[in-house]
């Protein structure tokens, strides 16, 4: 067995001393989770559209390896390399969602992905983790006293193009979950309650205008509302898995609402889980994901650099947000939305792109000198602190 000595000063023994081992556990086990049941759900819709029944699952095995190593990378970044990286994938991701828009195929009604070979790519799911970052510096920016820079005004900027793209693409559920994530930023960021009514209103008004300006915000809503006004299977399917299932499940591979419900590899594992492993292990899935976010919180709450302070909490809310989004759906508590559930669903672009996204989360609420001093003092009792990984932003 392999022992890190805290007087060890590799860049991978500070990053096991400094990162909270918790949460990268919790991460660990949900990727260990969504494989068990990528294994339940994925064969039976493999099966129903003429495919190898382990196509999905073999496909999942492929990205979750380079996941957890992208993962554990950008974990060890500075501060200031979660920065650049943010910069240069959010600039990326933007170039190739406009690139959906203008060639990419038309797969149910929307623009969203970009083929290259037999692998798909969603540019938005890495916008997602480029654009809190960089919302977050832009915020931080703002928020000194002698900065000359515009930086509220700058995010504001970020968020209407990078909503421009999803509607245009169109992928209002994204939209949503960039609005209410920036949102989070912009109100942690201390901005006068004035600009968040104003904004508030905003996302309102956007709201109502795409309920009548596009028949299937509408048909989505009316339906939710009214379970009388249209074609409700997939919800019913899945509530029928969650009564199904009861508090321990049908036990894994005994479960038939796979067999006939839409996307239950991806928008709908949730259900399938429920079937198949009971009430008791949704109930384990959705305190990991509460477990993460609020340990994230918790542990940037003394941090004194502000960027890492905003860009931390941003990227806890965009992963809770998502989980939210996903189980609301599952559990017919939002409308139907297409939306993948964090490290669990199947789906090369969501997995890596969660995985960056979460190696930056480690990477920001590492300990350092300077943020938490008095934790780096019990770390390294009786010494001298060295200079931990990642210094100051």
């Amino acid at each position: 067995m392999i022992r890190l000595a805290r007087t060890d000063s590799s860049a991978v023994a500070q990053w096991w001393w400094t990162v909270d081992r918790w949460t990268f556990a919790a991460l660990v086990l949900l990727l260990g989770l969504g494989t068990v049941m990528s294994l339940a759900a994925s064969p039976a819709v493999a099966t129903r559209i003429g495919l190898d029944p382990y196509h999905f699952f073999y496909r999942h095995l492929v990205y979750l390896g380079p996941a957890i190593a992208i993962m554990f990378a950008v974990s060890l970044l500075s501060p200031r390399g979660v920065r650049r990286l943010a910069c240069l994938i959010f600039a990326g991701a933007l170039v190739l969602m406009l690139g959906t828009v203008l060639i990419g195929p038309e797969i149910k009604g929307a623009t969203r992905w970009l083929y290259v070979g037999p692998f798909s790519l969603q540019p938005s799911e890495f916008a997602k983790a480029g654009f809190v970052v960089v919302c977050a510096w832009m915020f931080a920016e703002g928020s000194k006293r002698q900065s000359s820079i515009p930086g509220n005004t700058i995010a504001a900027a970020l968020w209407l193009a990078t909503i421009g793209l999803l509607v245009m693409q169109p992928d209002f559920g994204q939209a949503l979950l960039v609005t209410a994530t920036w949102g989070s930023l912009f109100f942690l960021a201390g901005i006068p309650w004035i600009w968040i009514a104003l904004l508030a209103g905003l996302a309102v008004g956007g709201a109502y205008g795409a309920y009548i300006m596009m028949p299937h915000v509408a048909s989505r809503i009316d339906r939710f509302l009214d379970p009388a006004s249209g074609d409700t299977y997939q919800v019913d399917t899945a509530l029928d898995a969650f009564s199904r299932g009861g508090f321990l499940g049908m036990g894994p591979g005994e479960g038939t609402i796979k067999r006939v419900l839409p996307d239950a590899h991806t928008d709908y594992i949730y259900a399938v889980t429920a079937e198949e492993f009971g009430a008791l292990m949704c109930l384990l899935v959705l305190a990991i994901f509460g477990f993460v976010v609020l340990r994230s919180f918790a542990r940037v709450m003394g941090e004194t650099d502000r960027f890492v302070q905003l860009s931390a909490c941003g990227l806890a809310v965009l992963f809770g947000v998502q989980s939210i989004i996903n189980l609301g759906v599952n559990l017919n508590l939002l409308p139907a939305k297409g939306m993948t559930l964090p490290f669990v669903s199947y789906g090369g672009s969501s997995l890596i792109a969660l995985a960056i996204s979460m190696g930056m989360l480690l990477s920001l609420t590492r300990r350092r000198v300077g943020g938490q001093a008095a934790l780096t003092a019990r770390i390294l009792p009786g010494l001298q602190a060295p200079r931990l990984a990642g210094g100051a932003a």
